[in-house]
């Protein structure tokens, strides 16, 4: 399975804010469109990601305060990034190293989408469940063998 796969199913909304915005702003706009992380973009470019992780680590760092603080000073400047053809996999063992919960998807130099851990999550549960239902009725379905004597089968 590939990251294309994921969001064909979850869609390409994407949510985004400037490096030069105030943090007070985004932090609203996570918490009105209920999302975990914006993109951050400047001149058309990646230049960060915005989570719920560097918000804290700034409010913790600034006295409980988000203060005049700038997207800039918070964001992640080197997000990890994968592509559509990107196995499930591999991006797995990526956010799991860096601890990321958040992945932008890249065309070269344009972003396509955003997936999630959760997203991850769900793509390997809905594939298990979909392996196992497929299974289940191939063993369902099994032929009957014909047996020569006329023992009873267990």
């Amino acid at each position: 399975m590939k990251v294309s796969d994921i969001l064909r199913v979850k869609g390409g909304t994407l949510f985004t804010v400037t490096p030069d915005e105030p943090l007070a702003l985004a932090i609203q706009a996570m918490a009105e469109k209920d999302i975990g992380s914006l993109v951050v973009m400047e001149h058309g470019d990646l230049v960060g990601m915005l989570t719920f992780r560097e918000v804290i680590q700034t409010i913790v760092k600034n006295g409980g305060q988000v203060g005049n603080s700038l997207v800039r000073s918070a964001m992640d400047d080197h997000p990890l990034t994968c592509t559509f053809e990107t196995e499930l996999d591999e991006v797995r063992r990526m956010m799991l190293e860096r601890h990321a919960r958040y992945m932008p998807v890249m065309d070269k130099r344009m972003l396509m989408g955003v997936i999630s851990f959760y997203d991850v999550a769900k793509a390997v549960v809905d594939s298990q469940n979909f392996e196992n239902k497929m299974l289940k009725a191939y063993i369902r379905d099994w032929p009957e063998e014909e047996s020569s004597d006329s023992a009873p089968r267990l």
